[in-house]
């Protein structure tokens, strides 16, 4: 069964609309900034205002924002599967894609998630009823994409492939989360953005140097929103949803979030969706549903 909330879940409930509504807007918000950002410069100054912020938070509640020798390896780590690739491969892929079918793909990660996790934990094996799940997601994927799957590396074809490449990252972060079993929570978020931030950087200035950040000026409205209320917020705010609620509970908000990305591009996007989406979408989070409710199995 999915996690009943139970009497007094108000505060646990506001708290994941917050955060899947302002991760959903993050779709709308790079969208917003349109084509003339480069997906590396996005990266770059998406991450790098989510870590100022970040920094800024744990000043103000006294910790100290600075690496430890024992956060390196957590922090490229995470800056990597969770930060500057999946925040590149994001802003290319709604170059090409329509927004509500990206973060449909996005979150088909936890089917990824299941896949990995039979292999990683002894606790986490694959049951019957999680591989139908599994593969009930994956052909929801399938039927989403449709024809863009024979069209090879361009145009829709590579967008989709590019948000598998996202979902497959955030795979592979969230398993690797779980062996960091000593780094608070937040730390982990901080040094992510930290890392996600100097390399997207050093990439973008290799890449076209300082005349790369020129047409993110006229963009800075769009980026200061992706920066802070659909990175930088919703992170702390899940990061106090996991110690209210637990992260089974929490996971929930991976349902609200696609939910919130397709209301805003329908709205402010004029964005359209059709009944092959639909059901492709419908198929995905029921396949998500089951992975994520089956009973665990031990090997």
């Amino acid at each position: 069964m999915i996690p009943a909330l139970g009497p007094g879940s108000g505060p646990i409930i506001v708290r994941m609309m917050i955060c899947s509504s302002l991760w959903g807007s993050g779709f709308l918000f790079m969208r917003l900034v349109g084509p003339d950002v480069t997906p590396v410069v996005l990266a770059s100054v998406r991450a790098g205002i989510a870590a100022i912020a970040l920094s800024v938070f744990f000043v103000l509640r006294g910790d100290n924002p600075l690496p430890q020798k024992s956060d390196l390896v957590p922090w490229l780590t995470l800056g990597t599967l969770n930060g500057w690739v999946p925040n590149i491969l994001t802003a290319f892929a709604i170059l090409h894609i329509a927004t509500a079918q990206s973060a449909i793909i996005q979150a088909g990660g936890p089917l990824m998630v299941a896949v990995m996790a039979h292999f990683a934990f002894h606790d986490e094996k694959l049951t019957l009823r999680r591989i139908g799940g599994v593969l009930t997601g994956f052909c929801g994927m399938a039927l989403l994409i449709g024809p863009a799957a024979f069209q090879g590396l361009s145009g829709e074809g590579l967008g989709f492939l590019a948000m598998l490449g996202v979902a497959a990252c955030y795979a592979l972060g969230n398993i690797y989360a779980r062996f960091v079993r000593e780094m608070p929570p937040a730390r982990m978020a901080l040094g992510q953005q930290v890392v996600s931030a100097t390399v997207a950087t050093l990439i973008a200035l290799l890449w076209s140097g300082t005349a790369g950040y020129l047409p993110a000026l006229d963009r800075a409205v769009p980026l200061l929103a992706l920066g802070l209320f659909a990175t930088s917020i919703p992170i702390t705010v899940f990061m106090g949803l996991i110690r209210m609620a637990g992260p089974t509970k929490a996971s929930m908000v991976g349902y609200l979030m696609p939910l919130w990305a397709t209301f805003f591009a329908l709205t402010f996007l004029g964005e359209t969706i059709n009944l092959r989406q639909i059901v492709g979408a419908a198929i995905i989070l029921l396949g998500v549903f089951i992975v994520t409710t089956a009973p665990r199995r031990v090997a």
